[in-house]
């Protein structure tokens, strides 16, 4: 029976000490995991709320944070999924997933296909997505724990990304995340967009008989900067009374290829989760649920059409 030893570590920003922190954390895990995963661009603060120019600076310690990954990786002897900021070329940026094999290697990389654009979350002012063909697309990277199906944060909503990745033989499908709630909405909307959003995931586990790994930040960052689009009095008084910023879910969790929830953080605390993977389950929940026997590939074609309905 394979098994692998997994840890997700779940953490909040805390400025220019956030990289010794995590190193912390992941030599902590490591003592337990063999494959350690952690959240969306855990090296910085969400710097997405805000289309600043200064943040690309941000990338320019891309090739200085592989090195210092890789070499956690190899003296812990652990495969180490991380997500970094990249710049590709002058202009041409990245949001990507580094996976670091036991020996230091780098075992892939995932450029994030989905890019949203939406209040507090402008990413698409920095971020160029993958390309499925001259990038990783959705292709598993293989690992001495195993086939892993990286994908990253928006790309959740997506059960086609999901699909593709478990097609290409992906077994665990993970996702680093930076998602949560805006300071100006309430506790109950906060809850149905977290329960959302698990929901959302854990249909991916069941569609596809796989696992899923979800691995989200925590606590609270930034507050209004509409003062750096209008930067008049009224919009700095404006920015002073809204404080408006993102209140992060944490909720962490890892399900198994049925959804049963294996284990789950809070919503306010850090911490690291850790679980033991049977990959013998995914073969044994396929013979039961054998979804992808029965596609009807021959009456997809309307899948790659931007909008279907002919009226």
């Amino acid at each position: 029976m394979r098994t692998i030893k997994i840890a997700l570590i779940q953490e909040s920003f805390k400025g220019e000490k956030q990289l010794e922190k995590t190193a912390y954390a992941i030599k902590k895990a490591a003592s337990s995991a063999e494959l350690v995963c952690l959240q969306e661009l855990h090296t910085n603060h969400y710097f997405c709320q805000a289309q600043d120019l200064r943040n690309f600076e941000y990338a320019h310690s891309f090739d200085t944070q592989v090195a210092f990954f890789s070499d956690l990786a190899k003296s812990l002897k652990i495969v180490l999924v991380t997500s970094l900021f990249e710049q590709r070329a002058p202009g041409l940026y990245h949001n990507t997933a580094v996976v670091f094999e036991k020996d230091g290697k780098i075992a892939g990389t995932y450029k994030k296909m989905h890019i949203p654009d939406d209040n507090n979350f402008y990413e698409k002012y920095y971020f160029t997505p993958g390309e499925q063909e001259k990038d990783s697309g959705f292709r598993p990277i293989n690992t001495s724990v195993g086939r892993l199906g990286i994908l990253v944060c928006w790309d959740q909503w997506y059960p086609e990304a999901a699909r593709i990745m478990a097609l290409n033989g992906a077994e665990i499908l993970i996702y680093p995340t930076a998602i949560g709630s805006l300071f100006s909405e309430d506790e109950d909307e906060r809850a149905r967009q977290i329960d959302a959003w698990v929901s959302m995931q854990r249909s991916h586990a069941i569609a596809n008989g796989i696992y899923v790994v979800s691995i989200n930040r925590v606590g609270k960052e930034g507050e209004s900067l509409s003062v750096i689009f209008n930067p008049s009095k009224e919009a700095l008084e404006k920015s002073k009374s809204d404080k408006e910023g993102i209140d992060f879910f944490g909720n962490s969790f890892i399900a198994s290829p049925q959804g049963e929830i294996l284990g789950r953080l809070d919503s306010k605390q850090e911490g690291i989760l850790e679980a033991r993977l049977d990959m013998g389950e995914i073969e044994r929940i396929r013979n039961i649920w054998p979804f992808l026997r029965d596609r009807r590939i021959d009456a997809y074609s309307d899948l790659l059409k931007r909008f279907a309905f002919r009226g």
